[in-house]
């Protein structure tokens, strides 16, 4: 059973990022912002204009420091006297979408409707790069390990490489490209719910990441140098999936879906397995797929449990869409915290690893 944190919104919750310190923040539709401590209560609210605020991330070196975007404007807070904001960046002509900061604190990317995501030097306060996709830009993220490294996804099904030394992707992957004409066809839907990229989450050791999309569908890929290769996809939503999660665990991941569903993986005996020869491997597994889904028509769910082995480790029947998915560690146990279309967190108790 979920236990609810209320009192914070009056409207539907957006965003939220817990920081190394165990503070949670969320953002709420217009301009609300909360604090909270990891027993779910209330610390401090501030009103942010009366631009909704999609996205709130901490920064990595300074637990105090917190982003946050509200319609075009970045603002930086101080979580120990939440007030006006110290500074604030008016860089992206449409509404940012999501932050992120590399974890030495030197950049900051925001991602936006217009498919551009601008990046700040923190130092020098001033925009250094700026990226683009060729639609609305829902996802970025920095990799942990690799400040000068990013990844990026959007609604034009493009996943992007990047490196800031650099104006141009260093590898660029369309989602619908990637699947074969036959699994779009064994597909229920493919073509009505085409792979539109809402989500990335990069795992701790910053060579895998996890990218959510409108398909339902969950892909996992690894950097090797300057590309990416697809290892794993499976599907556990029948709905898109907004969001994705890795957990501090090396390969643990959370997904949550606008079917109103969150599902914790396990894909650490998956990753890695295909590094010889990815291609390969990923085309034989396909092949089974299509095979196997010959019989009974369900494609995604013989392909992740018979072949690539990745079930879910725990199913939460959450009944709302999922708008942001975030972990928290509460009285020495761990909490997914799910933000949807209330003005309620619901804090769901997670197992151990």
């Amino acid at each position: 059973m979920a236990v609810k944190w209320n009192g914070g919104h009056s409207s539907s919750i957006l965003c939220l990022n817990v920081s190394a310190e165990g503070l949670v923040a969320s953002g709420a539709e217009q301009g609300e912002l909360a604090l909270w401590d990891g027993g779910g209560s209330l610390v401090a609210q501030l009103r942010l204009q009366a631009d909704d605020v999609t996205s709130v991330v901490f920064s990595a070196c300074r637990p105090s420091t917190l982003y946050t975007s509200h319609g075009e404007t970045i603002s930086v807070l101080d979580v120990r006297s939440l007030h006006e904001p110290l500074e604030c960046f008016h860089v992206n002509e449409e509404e940012i979408n999501c932050l992120s900061v590399n974890d030495t604190d030197s950049f900051l990317a925001a991602a936006d409707d217009s498919g551009t995501i601008k990046v700040v030097d923190l130092e020098s306060k001033k925009v250094s790069r700026s990226l683009r996709h060729s639609n609305i830009c829902s996802s970025v993220a920095f990799r942990p390990q690799r400040p000068q490294s990013l990844v990026s996804c959007g609604l034009d099904m493009q996943v992007m490489l990047w490196n800031l030394q650099k104006a141009r992707p260093l590898w660029t992957t369309n989602l619908q490209e990637c699947d074969t004409e036959e699994e779009s066809l064994q597909s229920a839907g493919q073509f009505f719910n085409p792979p539109l990229a809402h989500s990335l989450s990069v795992a701790s050791c910053g060579n895998v990441f996890s990218c959510g999309a409108q398909d339902g569908k969950v892909r996992i890929f690894r950097v090797t140098g300057v590309r990416f290769e697809r290892e794993l996809e499976f599907q556990g939503h029948s709905l898109g999936v907004s969001q994705v999660l890795f957990m501090p665990e090396a390969y643990w991941l959370l997904s949550g879906g606008n079917d109103g569903k969150v599902l914790l993986w396990d894909v650490s005996s998956n990753v890695g397995k295909q590094q010889k020869s990815p291609g390969k491997s990923l085309h034989r597994k396909k092949a089974q797929a299509a095979a196997s889904s010959r019989k009974d028509g369900k494609l995604n769910k013989v392909a992740s449990n018979e072949h690539a082995g990745v079930v879910p480790k725990l199913t939460i029947e959450h009944g709302e869409k999922v708008n942001w998915l975030s972990c928290a560690e509460i009285k020495g146990s761990r909490r997914v915290l799910v933000a949807d279309q209330t003005s309620s967190i619901s804090a769901y108790p997670l197992p151990e690893p």
